[in-house]
């Protein structure tokens, strides 16, 4: 059965945003599955996605204090419909990203990661597929706040979309 999933990260509320766009909790209401790549900043966020997702899972990220720490991850790897994930908050530098994560993460098929609010999609030489969807709330100097969705299907990641949130 298909699963629609949702990746996001760095929302930084209520530092960068008091909530998350509407359009957001939309896209966390209506996945199977959220994938959040940490720096949620508080964990009254943290209990917000975990009330409002099917499934959740999380990492926490730099920006994130000890309630947080206790409660998540640095590193998180899940298998869905035999697509291997694996989730961590940094990677590190762009140049030479995909070879150090291949290093890294080599039991993975997919890598969601956060940290620089700069969307991502790249595959390694080795076929990690490594996925940043850039932050809802705080662009920093891209043009617009985004997100990512995607489908996992019989061993497959289909349809990975960058998702432009809209100005309420």
């Amino acid at each position: 059965m298909p699963l629609r999933l949702l990746l996001i990260s760095d929302t930084h509320v209520p530092h960068r945003a008091r909530t998350l766009p509407a359009q957001a909790w939309s896209a966390v209401e209506n996945a199977d599955v959220v994938f959040h790549a940490g720096d949620w900043v508080t964990a009254g966020l943290l209990d917000e996605f975990e009330r409002r997702s099917r499934r959740l899972v999380a990492v926490f990220g730099n920006n994130d204090g000890p309630d947080l720490r206790s409660r998540l991850s640095e590193k998180v790897a899940v298998t869905l419909e035999g697509v291997r994930f694996a989730m961590v908050h940094e990677t590190g530098p762009a140049k030479g990203r995909e070879d150090r994560c291949d290093e890294v993460f080599p039991d993975a098929d997919v890598l969601v990661f956060g940290h620089s609010h700069i969307p991502w999609d790249t595959t390694s030489a080795r076929g990690l597929r490594l996925l940043n969807p850039g932050s809802p709330t705080d662009r920093r100097r891209q043009p617009v706040c985004t997100y990512m969705t995607a489908v996992v299907h019989d061993g497959r990641l289909l349809d990975v979309e960058l998702v432009e949130v809209r100005k309420d």
